[in-house]
């Protein structure tokens, strides 16, 4: 088979993880023998493939798809989505692409549960297919080079996009009474959004620093170096930087409960469900900061949850979409 990989034409002006998960997955089945290629929208690539595979149900996707399905083609979708609240989402839309595809590919089996229960679709489309770390990348992480190059003793740390999902705004109120700085890095995807981050303020100490490129030094540094990792985001799914600051040794993380967290970190981490509340969220960070206790999160994450493993599952998932299997 020859694969053409897609998705909505904006999502790389501010990159996250749902792009992460798209280029190291290209990789990963290059290195595994797959015949695969970027889509060009300058090309005439689709009259060559066999099937395209379609990250993200992003608004405006659908026209693409249906021109795969009319040029005789098969598709599959990584949806990378939680329908946490059905009235947020162009329903329509979404159901349409889904049910366009030959196979869908998402996140976590609760996300294939979610999206099984919410659109009625049919459970024998869906190969779920965990997304992952560049477990190499993960040792002989130097601790220091973040702090000394930024100054910091300590810190609570927060790496997303800045926008309303992530949430940052209930972290930084939450952090008021919490006498240590939180650092956030990430792309500012909602410039409001930021401008109400710098209004919240107050008495908390926060820094925000301009993303790093994926995997520097700087950024391993940072996940390892952090006296916690918090994302309280409204859903992940399961939120690629909170496996990356696991996979770094960054032993104490906080992140949210909605979406498909539980399934990826198990008993690991502490969650946070009622991700707008910021005297419970306070209350989380500050428990989890005095637990005293060790875990062996690291390894789990860079052995489970490897960009090989999720290569091989995603060839399975092709050839079960073109009826190879």
């Amino acid at each position: 088979m020859k694969i053409l990989i897609n998705t909505y034409q904006a999502a790389f002006i501010t990159p996250g993880g749902g792009e992460v998960q798209l280029m190291k997955t290209y990789q990963a089945l290059k290195n595994i023998g797959v015949d695969v290629e970027l889509f060009d929208q300058w090309g005439s690539q689709l009259s060559k493939c066999d099937l395209v595979h379609y990250f993200s149900v992003f608004g405006g996707s659908l026209y693409f798809c249906q021109l795969v399905k009319n040029a005789g083609k098969k598709l599959a979708v990584s949806p990378v989505i939680w329908l946490d609240y059905m009235d947020k989402y162009p329903i329509g839309e979404i159901k349409a692409i889904l049910d366009l595809a030959d196979v869908i590919m998402p996140n976590s089996q609760m996300e294939a549960d979610m999206l099984v229960s919410k659109l009625d679709l049919p459970k024998n489309k869906f190969v779920p297919v965990y997304n992952a770390v560049e477990s190499e990348v993960f040792f002989n992480i130097d601790k220091t080079l973040f702090k000394n190059k930024y100054g910091f003793d300590k810190y609570i740390l927060n790496v997303a996009n800045i926008e309303p999902r992530k949430n940052q705004i209930t972290l930084i109120d939450a952090m008021q009474n919490i006498n240590i700085p939180l650092v956030i890095i990430g792309h500012i995807r909602d410039k409001e959004y930021f401008a109400e981050c710098q209004k919240h303020i107050g008495y908390a100490s926060v820094h925000f620093i301009e993303p790093f490129q994926h995997n520097s030094p700087e950024l391993l540094s940072a996940y390892a170096g952090a006296e916690l990792f918090a994302l309280p985001s409204t859903l992940e799914t399961p939120g690629l930087a909170a496996l990356e600051a696991a996979a770094a040794g960054c032993k104490k993380l906080v992140i949210t409960g909605i979406g498909s967290t539980r399934e990826y970190f198990k008993e690991s981490v502490s969650y946070i469900d009622d991700i707008m509340n910021k005297s419970e969220l306070e209350k989380i960070i500050n428990s989890k900061l005095s637990d005293q206790g060790s875990n062996n999160l690291s390894n789990y994450i860079r052995t489970q949850f490897s960009w090989e493993n999720t290569a091989k599952m995603t060839k399975y998932a092709y050839e079960m979409g073109s009826g190879e299997l």
